[in-house]
C-alpha cells in the first residue's frame, strides 16, 4: 500500500466522526452528537488506524518496528491535525449555512 494511500485513508477516517451522527458509525442516537462522544470516536479510530498501519508494515516488511511512546504521540498529533477538516465543517461550515437560511 503506497504512503499517499494511508493519509488519504487516514484523512478519511480522521474525520469520520465529524460527518456522521451516529455513534461509531452505527449506533443511531436520539438527539446530536456531543464533543466528547466525538473525541472519543476519534480515539477509537485512531487505534483503528493504528492497526491498518501495522497491517501495512506487515505487508511490506515482514515484521513491526517496536515503537516507543513518542511516536504514538506524535502519530495522535498528525491525525487530530488530519481530523481539522471535519472540525471546520461540523462547527463553522453547518453553523454558517444554517444560518443564511
Amino acid at each position: 500500500m503506497s504512503p499517499t494511500i494511508l493519509i488519504l485513508l487516514f484523512l478519511t477516517i480522521a474525520n469520520l466522526p465529524w460527518f456522521t451522527e451516529r455513534a461509531l458509525l452505527v449506533i443511531p442516537l436520539s438527539k446530536e452528537k456531543s464533543v466528547f462522544i466525538r473525541l472519543i470516536e476519534l480515539v477509537i479510530l485512531y487505534f483503528a488506524s493504528l492497526l491498518v498501519a501495522i497491517a501495512a508494515e506487515i505487508q511490506f516488511s515482514g515484521d513491526v518496528f517496536p515503537q516507543q511512546w513518542e511516536f504514538f504521540v506524535t502519530t495522535f498529533c498528525l491525525f487530530l491535525v488530519l481530523s481539522v477538516p471535519g472540525v471546520v465543517y461540523r462547527y463553522q461550515w453547518l453553523p454558517m449555512t444554517n444560518k443564511l437560511r
